[in-house]
Formats: structure tokens, C-alpha cells, sequence
């Protein structure tokens, strides 16, 4: 066994429309597991579960503060 990832759609009948359509034989028996993506977490959810974890807490040592204001452009393309 052998697993295919795509995305899809349900339809209003139930069925479910793949976005792409996997190189299977016609009749070709398979088993799917749907995850649903409307379970997405916010942003604001996410930035406080990392903000908790301590797998992070090496960010909170001042040396790691490498990177000012001042460095990069930001995302609208302004410095």
C-alpha cells in the first residue's frame, strides 16, 4: 500500500471531487482518510502555544537578539 496526497472538495451529493486525478486503474480499491481544513488554528492561538513552549526558550536569551528594526524590509516592501 501506497499513499496519495490531493486536496478535493465535497460536493453537495457527498461525494468527494480530487483536485487531481491520482495515476490508479479504473475499479483500483482504496482506502481515504479526509482530514477537513476548516480546523485551522489562528494566528493568535498559534503565536501563544509558542510562546508557551519551552522548546523555544533559547529565544529568550538576549544573544539571540540579533536583528533590529533597522534590518530587512518589511512585507509591503518598505525599510
Amino acid at each position: 500500500m501506497h499513499a496519495i496526497e490531493t486536496t478535493g472538495i465535497v460536493e453537495p451529493n457527498g461525494l468527494v471531487r480530487l483536485d487531481e486525478t491520482p495515476d490508479l486503474p479504473a475499479g483500483a480499491r482504496v482506502k481515504a482518510i479526509l482530514m477537513v481544513e476548516d480546523d485551522e488554528i489562528s494566528v493568535g492561538d498559534w503565536v501563544q502555544a509558542v510562546s508557551r513552549n519551552p522548546a523555544f526558550d533559547f529565544l529568550k536569551d538576549p544573544s539571540e537578539d540579533i536583528y533590529t528594526l533597522a534590518d530587512g524590509v518589511d512585507y509591503h516592501g518598505t525599510q
